[in-house]
């Protein structure tokens, strides 16, 4: 095969997004750690599934044009790391064939290298034994396998390209310890290997199909999103008038692509000052917001495709009453009693989510575009969920974002406590930041599989307290778990325990640890019901 086509290149996009679907509880249960959130497989399931349901649709013949939208998807639809990476791989892939109708075998080769480096350079600290040694090793390998034989099969390349990912995949528990500790190879690389399968098994033929017809929750729901332009959403029409900024800075397909993150079925064109713009969409008043920054309306008109009687203009006037504000803070929480407690503490915004369902890059664009404040913070409060708000970060160019490192609940509390809206961004950073940094966070869960972890027999169904990242007590009593935690996490110095009880826990047990915590130290107490899913027990200590 001497050439990948758009027609090709389509069916391997769909066969390595089925294959992914197909495989993507057996990554999930990749995960180290044996709580009941791995959810690697189905972050990047529906990252991929975002990102290929658009190429499906892109009209063009051209593979560049294809990558590109392909690309987009994938950004918009990134959740988790694991997600956030494969969508930088694939946007490596975009700038390499970006000028290609159709794509060689060395063009090939190329690509998949771009895609490693450009991953690597979106991680801060990028982690070895991880989906990166593996894009890497694969990609690397299989260029020079492709220089050195001047191989022109498009299909030995990806053949090469799966057995070197396969073979990196195997060593990553010689890199990563606690990989090989638990037994297993690393979850993001597992995923990607899947990817890179289905696209061969399409180039030599068979495209893979999705086992089963039963969608997942989150599946249904972003089909719902981005599919079924009649039965779903608001007609959303207008035209513009451009204001002076928006004749010296407007562009069509700028703002196509900014549509695109709420709706489709667009239309936008410019002519001189004027632009006509057609979006079907669940956000018109979103919608809406993108066109005023651009100028005035002559014309606007949002049709109901849903039947619902919510009246679009009542809301848009509601919008206008928003008071412009300096600051305004988007926090992720999964609990209502958590979420009512960053509502006290002046956030504006909290975007459902956690452990168990990461936000994609596309929720915290929302969540952005429906402020009207200077300034911006983001508290993630999950090592998992920082990558896709930096992401964000950057499609928001225009906005001065800061996406705090929070990756607990208490770390998010905490910063949210110091934020002083009347000091200067610099200042509520450097004090939000330390807050972040003095407060040690606890969590009490329950273990979803038996495994060991540095030397410590888990059984399912035991309690766990985990302690940062390490588990430092496994107990068949909930009470007994988190009591033995707490005396890991309280010293001299804590002055303050924050306890957060979640469902399946009870005041009156709550009420017990606080009576435990005032016996073996001098700090007080604070007990709030958050209602959180997955967590017993969620502990702050300052």
């Amino acid at each position: 095969m001497e050439f990948i086509d758009s027609k090709l290149f389509k069916e391997m996009l769909l066969s390595g997004m089925n294959n992914l679907g197909n495989h993507s509880a057996q990554i999930d249960a990749l995960n180290v750690f044996p709580v009941p959130d791995g959810d690697t497989g189905t972050n990047m399931y529906l990252t991929v599934s975002n990102g290929v349901k658009a190429a499906l649709d892109e009209p063009s013949d051209n593979v560049g044009d294809i990558a590109k939208t392909l690309s987009r998807g994938l950004l918009m639809g990134a959740r988790g790391n694991s997600g956030v990476i494969t969508s930088q791989i694939f946007r490596g892939f975009y700038q390499a064939v970006k000028d290609l109708d159709r794509i060689d075998a060395s063009q090939l080769a190329h690509a998949l290298v771009n895609g490693s480096r450009v991953a690597y350079r979106a991680v801060m600290r990028p982690v070895e034994g991880t989906i990166l040694t593996v894009v890497r090793e694969a990609a690397d390998y299989t260029y020079a396998y492709t220089m050195t034989d001047e191989v022109t099969d498009c299909v030995k390349v990806m053949e090469r390209m799966v057995k070197e990912a396969k073979e990196s995949l195997d060593t990553t528990p010689q890199l990563l310890p606690v990989l090989a500790e638990v037994g297993v190879v690393d979850s993001g690389g597992k995923g990607l290997l899947v990817i890179l399968e289905g696209f061969l098994s399409a180039m030599q033929g068979k495209v893979i199909e999705k086992e089963g017809s039963e969608q997942t929750s989150n599946e249904a729901a972003q089909t719902k999103v981005q599919g079924g332009e009649e039965e779903f959403g608001f007609c959303t029409e207008f035209i513009l008038h451009l204001n002076d900024n928006g004749m010296k800075h407007f562009s069509e397909n700028s703002f196509k692509e900014e549509l695109a993150t709420i709706g489709n079925s667009i239309v936008c064109v410019q002519d001189e000052d004027l632009v006509k713009v057609h979006v079907h969409t669940l956000e018109p008043q979103t919608a809406i917001k993108m066109g005023r920054r651009q100028g005035r309306f002559m014309k606007l008109k949002v049709e109901n495709m849903q039947d619902q009687h919510d009246n679009i203009l009542e809301k848009e006037e509601e919008e206008k009453k928003i008071p412009h504000k300096k600051y305004g803070i988007i926090t992720v929480a999964a609990g209502d009693g958590i979420k009512e407690m960053f509502k006290e503490l002046r956030a504006d915004i909290i975007v459902g989510g956690g452990q168990t369902m990461n936000p994609s890059t596309e929720d915290f664009v929302s969540a952005i575009n429906q402020l009207n404040c200077d300034h911006i913070f983001i508290l993630p409060n999950n090592s998992n969920i920082i990558l896709a708000a930096q992401q964000a970060q950057t499609v928001c160019e225009d906005a001065d974002i800061h996406v705090l490192p929070t990756k607990t609940i208490p770390q998010g509390l905490s910063a949210c406590i110091l934020f002083n809206p009347d000091v200067d961004v610099t200042t509520n950073l450097e004090e939000m930041n330390e807050a972040i940094a003095n407060v040690k966070s606890g969590e009490v869960t329950y273990a979803v599989r038996d495994t060991t972890y540095e030397g410590m027999e888990i059984k399912k169904g035991q309690y766990m307290g985990m302690f940062g990242k390490a588990i430092v007590a496994c107990k068949d009593d909930c009470m007994e778990a988190t009591k033995e935690l707490l005396s890991k996490m309280l010293d001299a110095d804590s002055e303050l325990v924050t306890l957060i009880y979640g469902e399946g826990a009870t005041e009156k047990q709550a009420q017990e640890l606080s009576e435990y915590i005032e016996e073996i130290s001098d700090a007080e107490v604070e007990i709030t019901n958050g209602k959180q899913p997955v967590y017993s027990f969620v502990i702050g200590v300052e």
